[in-house]
């Protein structure tokens, strides 16, 4: 990373860190207008309107 020195192995994963430096947050949210750094955060946050819990704990069975 040019601005913090920080190392990578794959360029998908400085393209993802560089973001904290940019604040760049180019994914909204339709139901709230929230905004989202990459698409995949935005898709678990999205959870919240749906009430869906798609992981469920292999232990106690209490989903999430």
């Amino acid at each position: 990373c040019s601005d913090c020195g920080k190392s990578f192995g794959h360029s998908s994963s400085l393209s993802w860190h560089h973001r904290t430096h940019t604040g760049e947050k180019p994914f909204v949210c339709i139901d709230c207008c929230k905004c989202f750094s990459h698409s995949s955060i935005l898709t678990q946050h999205h959870h919240v309107h749906t009430g869906e819990r798609p992981r469920v704990c292999s232990d106690c069975g209490k989903s999430f």
